[in-house]
Formats: structure tokens, sequence, C-alpha cells
């Protein structure tokens, strides 16, 4: 189990973490979701004790990384495919592993299989891989030792469609063996797909965690009215997006008591006001991070 309580981490005045708390069960795999640079990363280094916390603390098993004995063994991680020797071969690297951990030898040829590299791709020099294949050999080194626990920052980066869908299954068979996984990935589909419990952090900041069904349950708004022309023009005049539904009214990309005060300040009767339907994990994404986004409108003077 990963716990991880008031986590803070600061670089001179710039606060990467700010006061993060959660945990990742056993037998459940963690979508851990946010904006480039809302501090995911830097939250996982601090787990896997590459990067020492501000404050706060996060512990596997109730222990600091550091604090336990030959932790490879026990924790599985890849939090950057590209940072492996490029002048070494695939199978030399998990040799090397193997014999730092005390493991048996043959365990590599077993993991280079389990990932789907041949014995040619296996001797070939890291810096002849595609990203792909070393994403594959990030993952054959994490779960060499058959780990408990895995941790993986964007396990999927370079992988094509059948590479996706074989790392799914990989991970859902892992924590259905009773395995603990916390995986960080943009791919909002595949989180959807497989993940128990979702966190998503904005700005250093949890801005909403919990199961999958619990979060998604209560994406936006279902409204309706006896104008529903006006009640359009109102929702869309405060920058609402609001989706027309098949049936009448729409579905809007905000909180019901939100849009019951935009009805109400417009003098629109309203005939239904519900809490929204399942719209998927994008949009709720979309809409916890509305205020922590970092993209901005493109100046397209910048181009000409």
């Amino acid at each position: 189990m990963i716990t991880v309580e008031h986590l803070t981490k600061r670089y001179g005045e710039y606060t990467a973490v700010n006061d993060v708390s959660f945990a990742c069960k056993p037998g459940r795999v963690t979508g851990f979701l946010g904006p480039n640079g809302a501090g995911k990363s830097t939250t996982m280094r601090i787990i896997a004790g590459l990067t020492p916390p501000t404050s706060g603390s996060a512990t596997i098993g109730g222990v600091p990384y550091r604090q336990i004995p030959n932790p490879a063994t026990q924790v599985g991680v890849l939090l950057d495919a590209s940072a492996q020797h490029a002048g070494r071969t695939g199978a030399e690297i998990l040799r090397l592993s193997a014999m730092t951990m005390g493991l048996d030898p043959k365990r590599v040829d077993d993991v280079l299989d389990w990932v789907s590299l041949t014995p040619e791709e296996a001797s070939r020099r890291v810096r002849n891989y595609s990203l792909g294949m070393r994403q594959r050999l990030g993952i054959a080194n994490a779960l060499l030792a058959n780990p408990k626990i895995l941790m993986l920052d964007e396990p999927v980066n370079g992988l094509d469609p059948a590479g996706i869908h074989w790392m799914r299954t990989l991970l859902r068979e892992y924590a259905d063996r009773g395995g603990t996984v916390l995986l960080s990935s943009h791919l909002l589909h595949e989180i959807e797909i497989i993940a128990d419990d979702l966190i998503v952090i904005g700005q250093g900041r949890i801005v909403a965690q919990g199961t999958k069904e619990e979060l998604l349950a209560g994406t936006g708004a279902r409204v309706k009215s006896g104008d529903d022309a006006a009640l359009g023009h109102a929702l869309a005049a405060q920058g609402l997006v609001a989706h027309q539904a098949a049936d009448g009214g729409f579905h809007v990309e905000a909180g019901p008591e939100h849009v019951g005060r935009i009805a109400l300040d417009s003098g629109i009767a309203l005939v239904e006001l519900r809490q929204g339907d399942n719209t998927g994990l994008e949009a709720m994404f979309l809409q916890l991070t509305e205020q922590t986004q970092r993209e901005q409108p493109v100046n397209q003077g910048a181009f000409q």
C-alpha cells in the first residue's frame, strides 16, 4: 500500500506539490491525473525516494522507500523509459538488475518473453531502441522481481494500439492478483478503462479523489426549461459548455448549483435540474481542472 500524507515540495518560492494526501490500495489500479506541470511526476519521484520532500511523508507499507531492504524487489518503478544506459543491450541491463537484486538470472528471459521483446531485440543496444521498446524494457525491469507494488509514469508512451492493449491487460491482471498499481497517464481513455480509483491534481493540489464510479457519477448537470433557446443563450453568455440533449434541455459542463443560479438570474423557469449523467472521464477532468490548466489561447500573430 502506498500512503502519502500532507506531502509538500518547494523549490525556492515555487511550490510543486502542496499538502497532498492519498492512498493506493492492494488489488486496485489508481489513476493519477493532472495537467502538465500539476505535480504528478514530482509526487511519484518523492514516493520512489528520488526527491526529498519539504514536508509531509510518502511511505510504502508504512516505510519510506529508502528504508526498504532491497527496495526494487518490493516496488517496481518506471518513471522515465529514456533513462536507461544507451550503450548496453536490453538483456545486459536486466541481467545487471537481476544481479543487483540477487535474483536468478533465468528470470531475465521470463520477463523479456512477458513484455514481448524478442532475443534479437534484447541483444540490441538501447540507443537503437524505439520509444515503445524502451517502455517494454522499463516495464520488464520493474517486473523483474515480481514486486507487490508498481508505480508507472506514462507507461504507454510510444506503444502502438496492440502494445497499449497489452499494457492494459498486464496491469489489470497484476492488480487482480493483489498487486498495488499507481499509474500516471495523459491518455484519459486508457485510465477510464483500467483504473479503479482516481486522483486528480492541479497546480500541486488534489482537486478530487475517489473511486472511478464516484467521480464519474456526478459529472456536470442535466437541465431543461420551458424555453431552451433562452436557456442556451444564458448558459453560453456565462461561458458554460452546454450540449443539446436528444429529449430537450442540455447536458452542461458545470454543477447544478451554478446552472440553477444562471437560470434564476435570467428569469428562466426550469422544469428539470439534476446532477449530470456519466459523460466520461475527459469531461470530469476538464471540469475539475479548469482553474488549473496551463494552456492559453494561441496568439495567431506569433506565426505570422
